[in-house]
């Protein structure tokens, strides 16, 4: 499964399908704007990559290292590079 495609089975699992159905996921989303994803429910999908991927990839510890304006604009497509630049330094 590619990386695009395990990330929104993640978003799915955290705020719910029927919330999914109605919106177009892509990698312009964004997790606060698009998604309207609260900061539980980012903790919780943090959780899953942390689960899935395990050590190799620090999410949370990437979201710390950054400032309010851009953890508001993160979108779905700056996970997903992060993801998967990690996997590459394996």
């Amino acid at each position: 499964m590619d990386t695009i495609t395990l990330v929104k089975q993640f978003i799915t699992e955290v705020i719910g399908e029927e919330f999914v159905e109605e919106m177009d996921i892509s990698l312009e989303s964004s997790f606060t704007k698009d998604l309207e994803m609260d900061s539980i429910e980012i903790v919780s999908f943090s959780e899953k990559i942390k689960a899935h991927f395990g050590e190799d990839i620090d999410f949370t510890g990437w979201l710390s290292g950054m400032d309010l304006d851009q953890l508001i604009n993160l979108k779905l497509g700056d996970i997903v590079n992060y993801i998967e630049e990690c996997q590459s330094l394996k």
